[in-house]
């Protein structure tokens, strides 16, 4: 046991001392240290209710004779983050995560360790992590949030975002939004549509690092028992010697890309995978994603991409009926996962319980992928585009740029009226270093839906987007404009042409005129203070479509 350096020896006494003062005892020294990471805290709804994970968890571990120590983590809510100062702070804090994870297992020794997440960057943190450390490891949720309900219609995040814009627009009175305000978001846990938080979630079990289980709803007996199951799970995790790089192979990211798109994840994805398969020692590119997308069928849509929600996709059979189908398809590969058997062994009993939520791939939403790359002058590294939520009507767009170099100014000039049909609206300086921080454009695209422009307006970031995101929006622009690629140059009038289908992001300026705009340009300074940890994360961080990965 690595633990017993600091337990075992004569040498130790002071280090079995501090044990026994917290109220443990001799023979809780000789078993196992299983640390318990617990995002818990009361920031946000996907994490106030972690304890009961936590507690779970423990009992877990106590029944198959380890001994749990629990140490906490940070959580920053995208949610209420979005559209302020505070949104340069999320992505960036991914890495803090992993660290302090790193810092705290390392610094005492623990053997294994549970992973209890619930939100966006917070699980792709505990992954990289997991995959750094290697030491026997098994992530556990708290679960999907219920469905909201308001005046008899099912309601949930997506609805209130798009909120805002209704009332501008008349759409909808200030009473009506309260009254949504107060329903939609009926208790806690990763809110009720298929963002970032539920995708990774579903993910982590698709890559085989958490239970089948992934769906269960949160506050539920199911979501509980699970936990408990976890750890118990670690303890056998650590007695097989089986460890995070045996599992996250080569094959289970490929399992993880396929769900991904069976399902149309968040496109936060793509950066999340990139880091975590660059902690596993994998090679991750975007040719691979490329591919995937175009063998995979989508069979879910989740809101905002559909009209169900996360509570339709438990009932359903969750990512396990979700994977089975995909293994019939003759797409899955097989193999080992936290369970201590295969994927094909863990879904070989569950079947799909409602195909109007998981359609078959005859009646799938589209034949390919729900996440889309595109490649051109404007994106040479490339940009992504969760097409799974794209308006028909814009997959192919054309139309003139309307520059702006922050999010707030884009906003203002939506509900200003000032965005008019056929325009693209361009955010620039919003990049993981430009930002820095890579700021989510929530906030914008959902003014262009509330103002009823879904279907007639584009989006175009080196920023990236919620999983709440819909509508023809194009994120991860690379290179970015603060490394001086060419959405730093795009002006106003500047056509721009968009096909979502075969992957093309153009400018219609010619190279000369490019050249001759970049002579005069300089690059602007982020906005952050020097000697914060912004400014160095500034310095520090890479290309989006490698992941931001910290240099």
């Amino acid at each position: 046991m690595k633990s017993q350096i600091t337990t075992k020896g004569l040498e130790r006494a002071t280090h079995r001392a501090l044990y026994y003062s917290m109220g443990h005892l001799p023979e809780e020294l000789d078993k196992p240290l299983i640390g318990i990471v617990n995002s818990k805290n009361e920031s946000m709804p996907g994490h106030a209710a972690l304890d009961d994970i936590a507690r779970a968890v423990r009992e877990g571990i106590l029944i198959a004779g380890g001994t749990p120590i629990e140490f906490p983590t940070i959580g920053i809510c995208d949610g209420i983050a979005q559209g302020n100062y505070g949104m340069h702070y999320p992505l960036a804090s991914r890495e803090l995560i992993a660290d302090s994870i790193e810092c705290m297992m390392n610094g005492h020794s623990y053997d294994a360790m549970v992973l209890i997440t619930n939100c966006d960057k917070i699980t792709p943190g505990m992954l990289m992590a997991a995959a750094r450390l290697n030491v026997p490891a098994v992530v556990v949720s708290g679960g999907p949030m219920a469905t909201g309900f308001c005046r008899g219609k099912e309601v949930g995040y997506t609805d209130l975002m798009e909120a805002s814009g209704a009332v501008q627009r008349g759409a909808m009175t200030i009473e009506e939004l309260q009254e949504l305000e107060e329903t939609a978001l009926p208790g806690c846990g990763a809110c009720n549509l298929l963002g970032t938080a539920n995708s990774m979630d579903y993910l982590t079990e698709a890559i085989g690092m958490a239970l089948p289980g992934s769906s269960y709803p949160a506050l539920t007996g199911k979501r509980i028992a699970l936990a408990k199951e976890t750890g118990k799970k670690i303890m056998e995790l650590y007695k097989k010697d089986i460890k995070p790089r045996d599992i996250m192979t080569a094959e289970a990211f490929y399992n993880a890309l396929l769900v991904d798109m069976s399902i149309g994840g968040s496109s936060n994805t793509l950066l999340h995978f990139a880091s975590i398969a660059n902690e596993a020692g994998i090679e991750f590119n975007m040719d691979m994603v490329r591919e995937i997308a175009s063998i995979t069928p989508q069979i879910v849509r989740i809101k905002p991409a559909g009209s169900h929600f996360p509570a339709d996709l438990d009932r359903a059979g969750g990512i396990t009926a979700v994977m089975k189908d995909l293994h019939d398809m003759g797409l899955l590969r097989d193999n080992i996962t936290v369970t201590g058997t295969t994927v094909f062994e863990n879904i070989k009993n569950t079947h799909v319980t409602d195909r109007d939520v998981i359609k078959d791939k005859a009646h799938a939403y589209s034949q390919t992928g729900g996440l889309a790359l595109l490649y051109g002058n404007l994106a040479p590294e490339g940009s992504v585009c969760k097409k799974a939520g794209v308006d028909e009507k814009m997959l192919k767009h054309r139309g003139p740029a309307r520059v702006f170099n922050k999010e707030e100014d884009a906003v203002k000039a939506i509900f200003g009226g000032e965005i008019k049909a056929g325009d693209v609206v361009v955010i620039r300086y919003e990049g993981p270093k430009g930002g820095p921080g890579m700021r989510e454009m929530l906030t914008p695209t959902s003014a262009i839906i509330g103002m009823g422009l879904g279907d007639k307006v584009a989006l175009v970031t080196d920023g990236r987007f919620s999983g709440a995101t819909r509508g023809a929006a194009i994120g991860h622009v690379s290179p970015e404009a603060a490394d001086g690629g060419t959405i730093a140059f795009v002006r106003d009038g500047d056509m721009i042409s968009i096909d979502v289908i075969n992957g093309i992001l153009e400018l219609d300026v010619s190279d000369d005129v490019l050249a001759e705009r970049k002579r005069t340009w300089v690059a602007p300074k982020p906005p952050v203070q020097k000697g914060s940890y912004l400014e160095r994360y500034s310095r520090l961080v890479g290309s989006a479509m490698s992941g931001a990965i910290l240099k």
